[in-house]
C-alpha cells in the first residue's frame, strides 16, 4: 500500500512537468500546416513559450525553423514533457522511448483507445507510463494550457480558439470540445485562467489526480470541472471534500439522462453513473453544481470576489424595472434583501436628488451619472447591514459613460465586500462588460443569472465558514 501511495504521489508531482515544463518534445510534429503536429509546434512558438521545443519526426530535418529529431532518444538535452500526436498503433513504442529518456509528463492527444472499445491497447500504454512514473494526460484529449508559462499543447489554432489571460481559475474537462468552448468564452470575456486541461480517457491521470494537484497549486484559486464520469467515486468525494475546505470547486455532470450516459461511454469510455448519486456526492463534498454550461461559466467567475459574510444583498440601479426583477430573483434564490441603515439613508438623501427614493433596491434614477453611482456605492460599502452589492448599470442612458467602470473596479479592489455587476445590452454594453470582467468584477446580462451565481457564492461561503469554525474548535487532520 505504501508503495502504491508513493507511486501515486510521484505521478501527481510529475504533473508539474506537464503544466510548467522548461523543455518539450512534440512527437508527430509535421511540416504540413493542416496537421495537428504542425499546429501544436506553431502554438508553442507563436504563444511565446520560453523553453526548448524539440519537434520529433523521423522524416524531417527541420520544422518551422526548429531542428527536428527522429526520436526523443536522439535529443542530447533533458526533456521535461512530451506531446504525442501520432497514429494509435505507434503510441506504445514512442511512449517507451519517452520513459527511457526520463520524460516526466506526457500529453497524449491521439484517440482510438477505450472510447472505441480498444481497452487492451489503452491498458498497455497505461502500464508503460506507470512503469516509468510518467504523468500521462489522455489519450483522446485536447491538450493543456498554462497561460503564465505559455504552455499550449491544445491542437486548435490560436486564430480559431482564443487563449485566456492569466487568472485564478483552473479548468478540468473530460471533454475537449466542451473545454475548448469554455476557454474561448473566457478569452473573449476577459476572464483569466490559471490552468486548463482536457484529460480525455484518463488512462493514467484521472480527475482525482488533477484535483489533488490543483488543490495544492498556489496559483489556482477556483477549480472548475466538466465530468462525464469518475473512476473512483470514494476517492473523488474524499479529495473534493478536502479541497473545498480551502478553495471552491464548481462542477457540471454530463450524461444525466439515459441517452446522455450512453453517449458518454462512446465519447471518453466513461461510466457515467447515477445523476442522483453525483448530486448527493457534490452536496456532501461542498461542490457547487451547475446544470448548464452557462451556469458553469457564471458560477466560476463570481469567485473572483472576496467571500461574503452573509446573504443580505444591496441593489443599486439606474433603472427601476431592473431593480424589481433583481428582487424577484433574490426571493427565488432564498436570499435576503438588505435593510439600509438610517445613517446610510441620511447620507444618500444628502447626496441624491430629492426625487430619488432612498430604499433597497436603490434606484438612482435614469438621469444618473457616474458620480451618483460612486456616492451610492460608497454608502453601501460602509453599511454593515449589506453583505453583497449588486450593481446594475444600464449603459444606454445618456448620462452614463465609461468612468462608471473605473468606479466599480476601484470599489471591488478594496476587497471589503463582493461587488457583482449586471449590464444588459448590445455591443457598447458588451465592451464595458469585458472591461469589468478583465479586472475581476463578475458581470452578468440579467438579474436572474447574477442572483443565481450570488446564491451559490453565498452557499460556498457558508460551507467554508462552517469548516473553519470547526477547525478552530477542534483541529481536523487532512491528508497531505
Amino acid at each position: 500500500m505504501a508503495q502504491k501511495t508513493g507511486a501515486l504521489a510521484k505521478k501527481i508531482a510529475n504533473l508539474e512537468a506537464v503544466f510548467n515544463p522548461s523543455s518539450i518534445a512534440v512527437i508527430g510534429a509535421s511540416r504540413e500546416p493542416n496537421k495537428i503536429g504542425h499546429v501544436i509546434v506553431k502554438n508553442f512558438i507563436d504563444g511565446g513559450f520560453a523553453g526548448r521545443i524539440y519537434p520529433i519526426n523521423p522524416n524531417a530535418d527541420e520544422i518551422l525553423g526548429l531542428r527536428a529529431y527522429k526520436s526523443v532518444l536522439d535529443v542530447k538535452e533533458k526533456i521535461d514533457s512530451a506531446v504525442i500526436a501520432i497514429p494509435a498503433q505507434f503510441v506504445a513504442q514512442v511512449l517507451e522511448e519517452c520513459g527511457k529518456k526520463g520524460i516526466k509528463g506526457v500529453v497524449l492527444i491521439t484517440g482510438g483507445f477505450s472510447e472505441v472499445g480498444k481497452h487492451e491497447e489503452e491498458k498497455a500504454i497505461s502500464e508503460i507510463a506507470n512503469r516509468y512514473g510518467m504523468a500521462l494526460i489522455g489519450p483522446n484529449c485536447m491538450g493543456v494550457i498554462t497561460p503564465a508559462s505559455r504552455v499550449d499543447s491544445v491542437f486548435l489554432p490560436i486564430y480559431k480558439l482564443g487563449r485566456p489571460r492569466v487568472g485564478p481559475i483552473s479548468f478540468i474537462s473530460q471533454s475537449g470540445a466542451v473545454g475548448g468552448c469554455i476557454v474561448d468564452l473566457a478569452a473573449r470575456a476577459g476572464i483569466g485562467m490559471c490552468k486548463f486541461v482536457s484529460y480525455g480517457n484518463a488512462a493514467v491521470i484521472d480527475e482525482c489526480d488533477l484535483l489533488e494537484y490543483l488543490g495544492h497549486d498556489k496559483d489556482t484559486q477556483i477549480i472548475v470541472v466538466y465530468l462525464e464520469g469518475v473512476k473512483d467515486g470514494r476517492r473523488f468525494l474524499e479529495v473534493s471534500r478536502r479541497i473545498t475546505r480551502k478553495k471552491p470547486i464548481v462542477a457540471i455532470k454530463a450524461g444525466r439522462s439515459a441517452a446522455g450516459a450512453e453517449a458518454a461511454k462512446s465519447h471518453t469510455g466513461s461510466l457515467a453513473g447515477s445523476s442522483e448519486a453525483y448530486r448527493a456526492a457534490f452536496k456532501q463534498a461542498g461542490i457547487i453544481e451547475a446544470a448548464t454550461l452557462e451556469q458553469l461559466f457564471d458560477f466560476a467567475k463570481v469567485f473572483d470576489q472576496v467571500l461574503p459574510s452573509g446573504k443580505r444583498v444591496g441593489i443599486i440601479t439606474n433603472g427601476g424595472g431592473m431593480g424589481v426583477l433583481a428582487v424577484d430573483s433574490l426571493e427565488d434564490e432564498g436570499l435576503e434583501l438588505a435593510s439600509i441603515s438610517e445613517e446610510t439613508a441620511k447620507q444618500l438623501r444628502a447626496s441624491l436628488p430629492p426625487y430619488a427614493n432612498v430604499r433597497n433596491p436603490l434606484d438612482i434614477i435614469g438621469d444618473a451619472d457616474s458620480h451618483r453611482y460612486e456616492v451610492a456605492l460608497n454608502a453601501f460599502m460602509k453599511d454593515s447591514g449589506i453583505d453583497v452589492i449588486l450593481l446594475i448599470i444600464l449603459f444606454q442612458t445618456a448620462a452614463i459613460d465609461s468612468s462608471v467602470v473605473n468606479i466599480a473596479i476601484r470599489a471591488s479592489d478594496q476587497r471589503k465586500k463582493p461587488i457583482i455587476a449586471v449590464c444588459t445590452g448590445g455591443e457598447y454594453t458588451e465592451m464595458h462588460k469585458r472591461i469589468l470582467e478583465s479586472y475581476g468584477v463578475p458581470t452578468y446580462s440579467s438579474p436572474s443569472s447574477a442572483m443565481r451565481a450570488i446564491s451559490r457564492f453565498i452557499k460556498y461561503a457558508e460551507h467554508y465558514s462552517k469548516y473553519n469554525r470547526l477547525r478552530k474548535a477542534e483541529p481536523i487532520k487532512t491528508q497531505k
